[in-house]
């Protein structure tokens, strides 16, 4: 989020991965996320991101106090009412540390500007109270692997599981990450979250598209000791890639139903799975694929129905060659019809009217067109919007033209 966030990687993803052909390396069925906390079927999924690392949007700056925060974090809550959406997604482990008081994993320092340190409240429990009072959704978003925005191990604070566990970390592209290959990081990690959902009567778990990570021109992600450990039974590095992601999304979607069994399961990732020049079941794109570059096989984790919703990120106008949002949109479509995830579509708010976007991203209509051509697809269960802070501003009012054109009632709540 900011611009150190998952979707400036996406976007630089994109541009650096665009090709004519393949790339290499790297929620209403019809009706809204099925249950709510307590069980009870919403209306289409009208959600927003409200990102904290790098206190992209929340808080505004790190070392507020803790009266400075809340009524910040409140005033978020209000303006998705007042834009008549029904869900907001908070992120709340944005980096191997906690917006709760967590036993795992230190306080995050988007909070007091020091990790570890207490802020003197607690943000998620009072997020998910004051989201229910407003008839709104909460869902909690966790970042797996990223450990830190910076590759020093020494930034982290002394009692962190990533200096405890050195042989965990694999420092990538400036940052730092949990390496997937190893099977006490999964279970550490899944830990580490679902305390969280002990805690809190949150409505979902919500992941996004980190999970290896992007790749970076001229480095490797070295982990060549875990794939030496345990990537025998396959034929190569990437197919145990795929299949470490595949492992914390299936023991994630079953962890959760055994702790709250009301509690839903949703992943973001990257738009585009494959392209269809690489694999006929793939999209009529020319962009980078999260199958082969991020080892995400979003496509299976639908089919299979491991994930109660999913929301690609569509960050593209209609008509873009490369990633068309006109045609990413049936494309999607077509993978969840018949399955029991949910799809929902993730809507790039904070590029309208944004002068380095192309020209139809100074158009206030962009979006509103987007949520008219998804509106002919049953499949389509809603949008989420990123992110808050760009709802606020809403430079060239593309939001306001939202609201106006497909939210003319207040949004139906599952409270």
């Amino acid at each position: 989020m900011g611009r150190l966030t998952r979707r400036a990687f996406a976007l630089a993803a994109l541009s650096a991965f665009t090709t004519t052909g393949a790339s290499a390396g790297s929620a209403r069925v019809p009706s809204g996320p099925a249950a709510g906390g307590h069980g009870r079927a919403v209306a289409p999924m009208r959600g927003v991101w409200l990102a904290t690392v790098a206190n992209r949007d929340w808080p505004s700056r790190p070392g507020l106090t803790a009266a400075q925060q809340r009524s910040e974090l409140l005033a978020w809550l209000d303006l998705a009412v007042r834009d008549r959406l029904n869900t907001v997604i908070f992120q709340v482990r944005p980096t191997a540390d906690a917006l709760w008081p967590s036993p795992y994993e230190p306080w995050s320092q988007v909070l007091t500007g020091t990790q570890g340190k207490a802020p003197g409240w607690d943000p998620l429990g009072t997020a998910v109270t004051e989201a229910h009072a407003r008839g709104l959704q909460l869902h909690a978003w966790f970042n797996p692997y990223r450990v830190a925005v910076h590759d020093d191990p020494a930034g982290l604070v002394a009692s962190h599981p990533a200096r405890r566990h050195p042989d965990w970390v694999v420092p990538y592209g400036g940052k730092l990450y949990y390496n997937p290959g190893l099977p006490q990081v999964r279970a550490f990690v899944q830990d580490a979250m679902l305390d969280a959902v002990r805690r809190y009567p949150v409505d979902a778990v919500h992941f996004d598209d980190y999970f290896y990570p992007y790749p970076v021109a001229g480095q490797t992600f070295d982990d060549d000791a875990a794939y030496d450990a345990h990537g025998g039974a396959f034929p190569n590095r990437a197919a145990w890639r795929r299949d470490n992601i595949d492992l914390l999304v299936r023991e994630t979607a079953a962890r959760i139903k055994a702790v709250r069994p009301t509690t839903q399961f949703g992943i973001s990732p990257f738009g585009v799975w494959r392209n269809a020049s690489t694999d006929p079941r793939g999209s009529d794109t020319q962009a980078l694929q999260s199958y082969d570059a991020i080892h995400a096989d979003t496509r299976k984790w639908v089919r299979e129905g491991w994930i109660d919703y999913v929301v690609p990120q569509l960050y593209w106008n209609i008509g873009l060659k490369a990633a068309d949002y006109a045609a990413l949109v049936p494309w999607w479509a077509e993978v969840a019809r018949g399955s029991r995830t949910k799809l929902y579509l993730g809507e790039a708010l904070y590029k309208a009217g944004d002068p380095a976007q192309p020209a139809a991203w100074q158009d206030p209509a962009e979006l509103s067109r987007h949520l008219t051509l998804a509106a002919g697809r049953p499949e389509v269960g809603g949008h989420v919007f990123f992110a808050a802070k760009d709802l606020r501003t809403d430079r060239i009012g593309a939001m306001a033209r939202v609201v106006a054109d497909h939210y003319a009632r207040p949004a139906t709540s599952s409270r």
